[in-house]
């Protein structure tokens, strides 16, 4: 699966079918399920579960939440624009699998 099918994925009503925790709560998250998005990312252990987690945060505003996890993720605090970190996360995510 690649970025466009993963985007494509979201006019679904569940996730695809083996995709990984993060890439899960990135596609809730991405169709405005918040709660569900975080409830999945708390659930995930190390770097991967945090950098999602420091994004869902920023997503919300939370500004100070969010570099806490960043730095446990162990990336740089991201300042840009919202929707191009989550393309750049699920596209990192996709090409671990």
């Amino acid at each position: 699966m690649d970025l466009v099918q993963f985007e494509a994925s979201l006019h679904e009503s569940a996730p695809p079918v083996g995709i990984s925790g993060a890439l899960e709560a990135l596609w809730h998250e991405r169709r405005g399920d918040w709660d569900r998005a975080r409830e999945i990312a708390q659930d995930i252990a190390g770097a991967e579960g945090s950098w999602v987690h420091a994004y869902l945060h920023r997503r919300e505003g939370d500004q100070s939440n969010a570099a806490y996890w960043y730095r446990r993720a162990g990336k740089p605090v991201a300042r840009g624009n919202l929707d191009e970190e989550w393309r750049a996360i699920v596209d990192t995510f996709l090409k671990l699998v």
